[in-house]
């Protein structure tokens, strides 16, 4: 079955006044959709792996490139697809966003020492990540919470990644994701983000990969 753009769970215009809504109109209208058809079009040529959903397909793909030309690899477009699926989903209406769960709580002091010490570990993945790519907080295969960034469209399910890890928070730092509004502030864009963070959806998250479980999407 082919993939395709799933709607934002809100409005273009919901997370203002910290992501702009001609960027997220753009983002997720030209950008997203375009990993959609790409990775369509990639999977033609390996329908035994048109079963896979997309999750499965970030594990594997690093072992199908099929292509000098990085766009069109299953590792690039389906990392795209995966990685702005889950973005969307783990942002929400600044009125909205409220803290993490007692648990995830826990585990992030026991992991950093306090909630603001991960937000300066997250905040210096994102703007140390040269050129485009994301910044993870995720939980390890040891149960622990940790921190890391992946370049491109990589994300740390994938088998390329330095440091694996269930995703249960992520954040683009492309620069279509914030030059509109932000331009070359990227660490602006970065504390903005905390403002907009579905805790709600984090927490979930955070239950199921702690369970062995994927995010969903």
């Amino acid at each position: 079955m082919a993939f395709v753009l799933p709607n934002l769970p809100y409005a273009p215009d919901a997370l203002e006044p910290y992501v702009d809504t001609t960027t997220m109109t753009i983002h997720h209208g030209k950008h997203h959709a375009a990993y959609v058809n790409n990775v369509n079009a990639a999977l033609e040529k390996f329908p035994e792996m048109k079963s896979l959903g997309i999750v499965d397909l970030n594990k594997v793909s690093i072992w199908y490139e099929f292509s000098v030309q990085t766009e069109n690899t299953l590792q690039h477009t389906g990392g795209g697809h995966f990685n702005h699926s889950f973005f969307w989903k783990v942002m929400t209406k600044p009125s909205n966003s409220n803290g993490p769960s007692a648990e995830l709580k826990a585990a992030i002091d026991k992991a950093f020492g306090s909630m603001e010490a991960m937000k300066e570990k997250f905040n210096a993945a994102a703007a140390g990540r040269f050129g485009s790519g994301w910044a993870w907080l995720g939980v390890k295969p040891d149960g622990s919470l940790g921190v890391t960034s992946t370049a491109n469209q990589d994300n740390p399910l994938q088998q390329v990644a330095e440091e694996k890890m269930i995703p249960i928070l992520g954040l683009d730092v492309w620069e279509h994701a914030y030059y509109l509004k932000y331009q070359n502030r990227r660490p602006e864009y970065i504390a903005a983000f905390w403002n907009v963070v579905n805790w709600e959806q984090v927490n979930d998250n955070f239950k199921a990969a702690c369970g062995g479980g994927m995010p969903a999407l």
